[in-house]
């Protein structure tokens, strides 16, 4: 599994308009699309892989294989990547003010 980080690091300023930091580069919402992007493309190769081999036009079982298991642990990450942002937000929403 490949995963593509953005070129440039992730630059906020502490300078603020209207209460939201300025960031250079690429944003955290880009960053995560992207993510679900590449996600989204080897599940899609994975089935196309799994018709191609359903159909006989494809022979090569270890191809259809590892292509589904990039997929599988691929959408297991980004499960966990999502739990997890959700504890460390219900965690800041229990904070007290």
């Amino acid at each position: 599994m490949k995963i593509n980080f953005p070129n440039q690091p992730l630059n906020i300023n502490s300078n603020s308009i209207n209460g939201r930091a300025k960031s250079e580069g690429v944003s955290f919402t880009d960053f995560l699309n992207n993510a679900v992007s590449d996600v989204n493309k080897l599940q899609l190769e994975s089935e196309k892989l799994n018709e191609a081999f359903a159909m006989g036009r494809n022979d090569n079982i270890h191809q259809v294989m590892i292509a589904a298991e990039k997929a599988d642990l691929a959408l297991q990450f980004t499960v966990q990547i999502r739990n997890k942002i959700l504890e460390a937000y219900q965690e800041i929403m229990r904070m007290p003010v």
